[in-house]
C-alpha cells in the first residue's frame, strides 16, 4: 500500500558509530546526526535523540522500551534497526504509536554460521586451551596423551531454530560428518530436509535427550526467553557441548554454569551472555568454555551490508512505501 510521502530528507538519529562508507552515504541522503563515539548512548542521549527525529537507527546495545517510545516526539515514525534481532525494541509500544520498525535480515547469515561452526569445532577439540598452553610457554611438545579432545564426526548435532542461520549451520555441520537434528515451530519442507539430511523433532525435550552438541539459533522473544532452562539443561547428557551465538537470554545462564562446573555438561562455546558485557566470573575460570565477544556477525562485509539495508529501509519509507524489511506482528 502506498502511503503519503514523508520528508525528502528525513531527520535521522544514529546511536552508534557506523562504517565510514555507510555514515557518509547516510549523511548525503538524510539529515543525519551521528554518535561520534563507539560507546552506547546513555538514557539521556537516547531521550534527546527520539525527541527530535523522524527516524531512529539503534543497535542491539540500545534499550528502546515503552517508556522511551512514549517520550518520543510526534515526528518519530520509523525505527530502522541496525541488525536483525529486535528483542531490544518494544514492538507493541511502537505499533501503538504508529511507528514502523525494520531490521536487516539475511545479511549476517553466513558470518554467524561460520562463527557457530568454529565454536562447534573448537570446544570439543580444546582449541582455546591449546592456544593458551602454547602462549604460556609451558608446552613441552607432542605426546600421545597431550591435549586429547573429542572428534565431532559421527556425533549428533541438535539445532534449535532452523531459519536462515540454522540451515546455514546444518550445511556446514553435515560436511564435518555430523548428523543433523532440529527443533522448529514449523517443520521444513521435505526437499529442504533431504538437502540438509535433517531430522525434525516436534518435541524439543525428546531431541535434547538424544544429541551430543546443541546449538541455538532462535531469536530472543517472550516465547524463547529461558527456553533452555534448568530442567532442559538437565535433559542433556554429560557428553553434550552447548553452543550459543544467538542471544544470552535464551539459556538459563546460572543453570548452565552449574552444569559445567559439576560435569553435567562437557563444555560450552559462547558468543553471547545474558548480561553482556558482564560475564559470570565462574565462566572465566572454566577451561572447557570457549568465549568470544559477541563477534558472530563481525565482518567488514556484514557490517556494510547491514548498513545498506538500513539505508534502503529508510529510503523506501521516505518515499511513502512499505520498507522491505518491516518487522511484522508475530515476528520471531
Amino acid at each position: 500500500m502506498v502511503q503519503a510521502p514523508r520528508p525528502a530528507r528525513p531527520r535521522v538519529a544514529v546511536t552508534r558509530e557506523l562504517p565510514d562508507a555507510i555514515a557518509a552515504r547516510m549523511g548525503e541522503l538524510f539529515d543525519t546526526s551521528f554518535n561520534q563515539s563507539d560507546e552506547a548512548m546513555d538514557r539521556a542521549a537516547l531521550l534527546a535523540a527520539v525527541a527530535d527525529c523522524d527516524v531512529l537507527v539503534p543497535t542491539v546495545t540500545d534499550t528502546i522500551d515503552a517508556d522511551l517510545i512514549a517520550a518520543a516526539g510526534e515526528r518519530l515514525k520509523l525505527i530502522a534497526n541496525f541488525g536483525s534481532g529486535v528483542n531490544h525494541i518494544d514492538l507493541k509500544a511502537a505499533r501503538a504509536r504508529g511507528i514502523v520498525v525494520t531490521n536487516t535480515p539475511g545479511v549476517l547469515t553466513e558470518d554467524t554460521a561460520d562463527m557457530t561452526m568454529a565454536l562447534i569445532v573448537s570446544v570439543p577439540r580444546r582449541l582455546a586451551e591449546g592456544e593458551k598452553l602454547v602462549r604460556s610457554g609451558q608446552w613441552k611438545g607432542w605426546s600421545p596423551g597431550g591435549m586429547l579432545g573429542h572428534r565431532i564426526g559421527g556425533k549428533k548435532l541438535g539445532i534449535v531454530g532452523m531459519g536462515r542461520i540454522g540451515q546455514a549451520v546444518a550445511r556446514r555441520a553435515r560436511a564435518f560428518g555430523l548428523s543433523i537434528h532440529y527443533h522448529n515451530r514449523h517443520r521444513l519442507p521435505e526437499v529442504v530436509e533431504a538437502e540438509l539430511g535433517a531430522a525434525w523433532h516436534g518435541d524439543l525435550d525428546a531431541m535434547l535427550r538424544e544429541i551430543d552438541i546443541l546449538t541455538i539459533h532462535t531469536p530472543l522473544n517472550e516465547e524463547s526467553r529461558d527456553l533452555i532452562d534448568a530442567r532442559r539443561i538437565g535433559l542433556l547428557g554429560p557428553q553434550v557441548y552447548l553452543i550459543n551465538a544467538s542471544r544470552g537470554g535464551i539459556v538459563d545462564e546460572e543453570a548452565m554454569v552449574d552444569a559445567l562446573e559439576t560435569g553435567r555438561l562437557a563444555g560450552a562455546g559462547l558468543d553471547v551472555w545474558r548480561f553482556e558485557p558482564q560475564i559470570d566470573p565462574r565462566l572465566l575460570a572454566l577451561p572447557n568454555v570457549v568465549m568470544t565477544p559477541h563477534m558472530g556477525s563481525a565482518t567488514y562485509e556484514g557490517r556494510h551490508a547491514t548498513g545498506e539495508k538500513v539505508i534502503a529501509n529508510i529510503r523506501f519509507w521516505a518515499d511513502g512505501h512499505r520498507p522491505p524489511d518491516q518487522v511484522l506482528e508475530g515476528w520471531m
